[in-house]
């Protein structure tokens, strides 16, 4: 492995014109890919084996086009203190608000609230449902300013108005602001680390270019694979993450190997034969955490999962051939000012900060080892009251209409009255269909929790009905996901008695079936990615404990951020500090995410980090010696590396909506404390603890494992039998 991607290196800094111009061409041809593909389909997203997706599936068997997603306006007219919505004034303003928003080109219904009965029980608030033939994105700008205006008109009038739905709906923003000032600190944190604009600036670049291909890629195949517009999501966000990881990575390691006298292409050959085989592996173990999204069962995340991985792949290969190839165009650029000038660097002194953290560790394994764990543990206590679900409107901020809109119905018609229960009814095989789906009805609505139940709606065939149940909780609440529970605990006793078989969908029950479908799937999920990244650390270690202990650490940093989240966005310590308006349960995704990203950036530190120890022990070093000697060379850049990534997601904070910022407040902690306390505190206590042991493999174990050069220790064969002054070219056929 060492030897190979030594000669790529080095062939990659001699052709560097043909590596450079080639990473541009695959660039421009998935570029003028992305753009002449036909358009990501925007498909809905499927949970297959769960009751609420069966039920959808039922209803668009059963009524053709009812489930159409067209955009929809839930209007909400609040009436002034005092006063009630069915006032002749009040009355006459809000019939004219909904025969104008009627007068849209793409408008399929407007229904008045007086028409639908949607007035509530004092007659404060009322709703009218304006619905469209086209998706929200294909609105047209006039038909927007149509509802827009006629809203403006009946606020004018005096009517406190607000809208829901997707029709007028604010997109959520990334972190805006916020975002910008984590890149720039990110760049800030990269030219303190090297001291060289070109070395600051080199590993941005590359990750730039290679989430470039990665998108423009996923782009292209969109149509051809089923992919959605979200499917690059985590891809950008890893392929972004490891990019500049491994690019600093081989940068650094080039920076040290010019520090110990050798010519820039010999540095750049080593570089990518002893850094490039950390790279390959760690990888490797990300590729393997995202392939085994699929392990959830949900096929939107499995490709995600998938695209994320071709990303890492590419964000390698950049590693191992763009960064040589740029490293050639710079080979002094990339130094620091002070090295130029002294024409040789000072990389991994002997003493430098990394060094003495080790040394203040080896003398004090015990106390910073239950320091770290204690610590750990602590902040991990409240994932045992984690609640899954997911937001909706009521997460938004108060300053959009979409919230206040939900807020006003809630006080009008109740809490549950924004996530009504779907009950579809199949009674194909009952006696009496009619009399089934009634007695069905009453069941339900006399269930305790429900407030009230609709009439029951049949389908031409007579065979299938649907109504709504609505809960006396919010959509949200325990209740509610206790009231579902309910409802499908006594469907045997129903379904006995009418011979007709129900099932609950709805938003609501598809979120609490949704949340229940992650929960289940969290823990195959970590013990196939743990699992096979412990095989894959042991190939790269040639030790047992060594990747125990990473696995170890791992769950730690991800148990201990989960934590966080759930302390800060649903119990609410500290959430004003953040801007978290409405707390409540934590997005279903969230475990998943953070495992799947987390254990990606974890890998990378860990393999860069223990890589560089096992090299020190394979070539002579005591184990004590050899923990110092990885922290002297690698502290550094894993340091400034876990500040790039905290940087960048710290920006998605700043963000408007409360998921996005529960996603970068829960990435950013999570590096915090695997590349802070687990890889900084908690590896080198242990290390020092096992000595010798750490290394440890059985004998027959070590023969059944393939063998990988991950240490270079044919490259320091290698260069013990060329002569210290053989110029570039005589090493080059020395090599080949």
């Amino acid at each position: 492995m060492a030897t190979l991607l030594y000669r790529l290196g080095r062939l990659a800094f001699r052709r560097r014109w043909y590596v450079a111009l080639l990473w541009v061409a695959v660039l421009g041809a998935v570029g003028f890919g992305a753009v002449t593909a036909p358009a990501a389909p925007d498909t809905s997203s499927s949970m297959p084996g769960i009751e609420s997706q069966k039920a959808f599936d039922l209803m668009e068997q059963r009524f053709p086009g009812a489930t159409a997603n067209g955009a929809n306006a839930r209007v909400v007219f609040v009436a002034p203190d005092g006063q009630k919505v069915t006032a002749a004034g009040n009355r006459a303003a809000i019939e004219k608000t909904v025969a104008e928003a009627a007068g849209g080109t793409q408008v399929a219904s407007a229904v008045s609230p007086f028409q639908a009965k949607a007035v509530s029980k004092d007659a404060s608030t009322a709703y009218a449902t304006v619905t469209y033939k086209v998706k929200a994105a294909d609105l047209t700008d006039a038909d927007k300013k149509t509802l827009t205006d006629a809203i403006q008109q009946a606020r004018d009038s005096g009517l406190t108005v607000e809208v829901g739905g997707t029709a007028l709906a604010t997109q959520p923003s990334a972190g805006g602001a916020a975002e910008g000032i984590g890149i720039a600190i990110a760049a800030l944190v990269l030219l303190i680390t090297f001291g060289s604009l070109a070395a600051a600036g080199l590993p941005l670049l590359t990750a730039i270019i290679g989430v470039g291909v990665s998108m423009a890629s996923i782009m292209t195949l969109a149509s051809t694979l089923g992919l959605s517009s979200t499917t690059g999501t985590l891809a950008t966000m890893l392929g972004l993450a490891c990019g500049i990881d491994y690019a600093v990575f081989i940068v650094s390691r080039y920076r040290e190997e010019r520090a110990k006298g050798h010519e820039p292409q010999e540095a750049a050959g080593l570089a990518a034969g002893t850094a490039g085989s950390a790279v390959v592996f760690a990888g490797l173990t990300v590729v393997i955490a995202l392939a085994g999204l699929s392990v959830v069962g949900v096929p939107m995340l499995t490709k995600m999962g998938l695209s994320a991985a071709g990303a890492v792949v590419i964000a390698v290969v950049i590693a191992l051939t763009l960064v040589p190839a740029l490293l050639g165009f710079w080979p002094r650029g990339v130094l620091s000012r002070s090295s130029r000038k002294r024409g040789r660097s000072k990389e991994g002194g002997e003493n430098n900060g990394g060094s003495r953290w080790a040394r203040f560790v080896l003398r004090r394994p015990v106390p910073v080892l239950l320091a770290a764990v204690a610590g750990l543990g602590t902040l991990a206590i409240p994932v045992m009251d984690l609640q899954l679900g997911t937001s909706g409107d009521e997460a938004k901020p108060t300053s959009t209409t979409e919230r206040r809109a939900y807020d006003d119905l809630a006080k009008g018609f109740g809490p549950g009255f924004n996530g009504p229960l779907t009950v579809v009814v199949d009674a194909g095989h009952a006696a009496d269909p009619k009399a089934a789906v009634k007695t069905i009805e009453q069941r339900i609505g006399a269930t305790e929790g429900v407030v009230s139940v609709s009439a029951a709606r049949f389908n031409p065939a007579g065979d299938t009905a649907v109504f709504s149940a609505v809960p006396a909780a919010a959509p949200t609440s325990e209740k509610t996901k206790a009231l579902v529970h309910t409802i499908r605990g006594e469907r045997p006793t129903t379904e006995s008695a009418t011979g007709a078989t129900f099932e609950v969908t709805g938003t609501t029950a598809l979120n609490i079936d949704v949340a229940q479908k992650m929960q289940d799937a969290l823990i195959p999920y970590l013990v196939v990615v743990v699992g096979l990244a412990i095989l894959l650390l042991m190939v790269v270690f040639r030790s047992i404990l060594v990747p125990v202990k990473a696995a170890f650490g791992f769950l730690l940093s991800v148990l201990a951020a989960l934590g966080s989240v759930v302390a800060v966005f649903q119990w609410g310590w500290g959430a004003s500090l953040l801007g978290v308006e409405t707390t409540g349960p934590i997005m279903s995704m969230m475990p998943i995410f953070l495992v799947g990203i987390v254990f990606g950036l974890a890998m990378d530190y860990e393999v860069f980090l223990v890589s560089r120890m096992r090299e020190a022990y394979v070539h002579g070093d005591r184990p004590g010696q050899a923990v110092v000697s990885g922290f002297r060379y690698s502290a550094r850049v894993v340091v400034a590396a876990a500040l790039i990534m905290m940087a960048v997601f710290s920006g998605f904070v700043g963000a408007g909506e409360s998921i996005i910022k529960m996603i970068g407040f829960g990435l950013a902690v999570a590096v915090l404390f695997d590349a802070f306390v687990v890889r900084m505190a908690l590896v080198p206590a242990v290390l020092a603890l096992l000595g010798k042991a750490a290394w440890w493999m059985p004998r027959w174990l070590d023969r059944l494992l393939p063998k990988v050069d991950v240490e270079g220790e044919a490259l320091h064969r290698r260069s013990a039998t060329v002569p210290a002054e053989a110029e570039p070219a005589d090493l080059e056929s020395t090599h080949a």
